[in-house]
């Protein structure tokens, strides 16, 4: 956004819809094969380009997802600290995590066939 222009970017007013609509999707996928502790998460996170991912953002969606019943939690004690809160994906969030992950490829299938002239 610029000074003389008040009105959002629309590219950058894209781009954090789509990161807002995909954080959900790439937390459970980067808890697909393993448990994690939050700080981990966000360091994993962190290298996904254009998501840009902070403690801020993750911590409350980890607790949404975990009301969902998509992600389950356990505390494991740390010897350098306090206790340390792993998540994990429960049946339904690899339920979930699938659907999503099938829906995105199929949009994407959509939208490169849009953008290829390709008729349905």
């Amino acid at each position: 956004m610029s000074a003389a222009n008040p009105l959002p970017d629309p590219f950058e007013s894209w781009t954090v819809q789509m990161r807002k609509g995909l954080l959900d999707l790439a937390v459970l996928n980067a808890l697909m094969e393993s448990e994690r502790y939050g700080y981990e998460l966000v360091k994993n996170l962190v290298h996904v380009p254009g998501l840009t991912v902070t403690e801020g953002t993750l911590y409350p969606l980890l607790s949404r997802l975990r009301l969902q019943g998509l992600v389950k939690t356990r505390l494991e004690p740390s010897e350098s600290g306090p206790a340390r809160k792993y998540y994990s994906l429960t049946s339904e969030g690899h339920r979930a995590a699938k659907l999503m992950n099938e829906h995105l490829e199929e949009l994407v299938k959509g939208c490169r066939s849009l953008r290829n002239g390709d008729q349905q």
